[in-house]
């Protein structure tokens, strides 16, 4: 990893879903577009919460009083100038798109992380792909993934360990929301990791990328987290309105 190439911690969890969903050869999804959108939106929200922006009161998403400076500030206002408060699920249909995909992939490609390479018609973009340029932010990734999931510690965990990486007992009144493990484990992974997990087998891809994980303990960490809970729901939502689509 060079100088330039941010360390784990420092990329934030729709960068580090991104780029585990993105083929690292040619930059194609490794989940469909649409479960892509969805899941992304769903790290935006994570990531809100865990730098304290956010927190689910009830049934709803509210913003806090104070958060600090977010590369998600527009979305963090949206949700604060909402005259009624909305779901999680509601928030996550309201921020999937394009849009918020390519501007997150173009951050990584800012950073040296990925490749912007587009394909031209008549001089205009029509397709843009995101290969892999720097493998070391995805390995590192993965080994913090696969030590949470064999619950053994992580050579970065203590180090890398930031105030946006606290859990809920650590900054103070935080909603219950933010995966943790039902008991305290010398072993458990900060709040990051675990909630990359969720997203992950939120989107299908975790035994893919982590084909002898054990799935016990993947559910026991994502257990009640409500940005992947919305994700699924969404989701499951999608996939039945295209059952329901009638045939030619």
């Amino acid at each position: 990893m060079n100088a330039q190439t941010p360390k784990v911690a420092e990329l934030n969890l729709p960068q580090a879903f991104l780029l585990l969903a993105t083929n690292d050869q040619d930059g194609t999804p490794e989940v469909p577009v649409y479960a892509l959108r969805t899941t992304l939106a769903g790290a935006i929200l994570a990531e809100l919460e865990l730098i304290g922006a956010i927190g689910l009161q009830g049934k709803h998403v509210r913003a806090t009083g104070t958060a600090p400076q977010t590369d998600f500030q527009h979305e963090l206002e949206l949700i604060r100038g909402k005259s009624r408060p909305h779901t999680p699920k509601r928030w996550v249909a309201m921020l999937e798109g394009r849009a918020e995909v390519q501007r997150v992939y173009e951050g990584m490609a800012a950073l040296g992380i990925v490749e912007h390479v587009g394909e031209k018609h008549l001089g205009v973009f029509r397709t843009v792909l995101y290969p892999e340029k720097d493998h070391a932010p995805e390995a590192a990734l993965l080994k913090k993934i696969q030590a949470a999931l064999s619950g053994a510690p992580s050579d970065a965990g203590a180090s890398d360990a930031t105030a946006s990486d606290a859990t809920p007992t650590d900054v103070g009144a935080r909603d219950a929301g933010t995966p943790a493990p039902a008991k305290p484990d010398a072993t458990a992974p900060d709040a990051r990791t675990t909630a990359l997990i969720a997203l992950l087998q939120a989107a299908g891809l975790l035994g893919k990328l982590v084909p002898a994980a054990d799935k016990i303990r993947a559910r026991e960490l994502a257990k009640d987290y409500w940005p992947s809970r919305a994700v699924e729901d969404e989701l499951r939502m999608i996939r039945l309105a295209e059952e329901e689509e009638p045939g030619i």
